[in-house]
């Protein structure tokens, strides 16, 4: 199981700055306060690797991009080649996952059974 770095929110404005992936990859790294050697260790790559990513000289490939954005707690390689694409990133949004949709429907339904409790059906 692979250990998730703490969640990270991307400013659009620091992602706005960086001009190239490999600026974004950097970037990812940045916002969970990790050097780049820490990261390196996490994927399993090393610094030459890590450098000709940051340069644009290789290619990253998914199961590694996955797993730096996993260790990083962030999705700024992704939100900037989306942001690079044309999309709005103002009107993207994550899909729930199961534990998130139960804990609303949990949360609902506690809200609606405070209602009722309170004599505000």
């Amino acid at each position: 199981m692979t250990q998730l770095g703490i969640p990270v929110e991307v400013p659009p404005a620091m992602l706005a700055l960086k001009s190239t992936l490999g600026g974004a990859i950097s970037l990812c790294a940045e916002l969970a306060g990790l050097e780049p050697k820490q990261v390196q260790e996490k994927v399993k790559a090393d610094k030459a690797q890590w450098s000709r990513w940051e340069s644009g000289a290789e290619g990253i490939v998914w199961p590694k991009f996955s797993a730096l954005m996993d260790a990083c707690g962030n999705d700024a390689p992704l939100l900037w080649m989306n942001r690079a694409r044309g999309y709005d990133l103002s009107s993207l949004r994550k899909l729930e996952t199961e534990t998130e949709r139960e804990n609303r429907r949990l949360r609902e339904e506690n809200a609606a059974l405070r209602r009722v409790l309170m004599g505000g059906a």
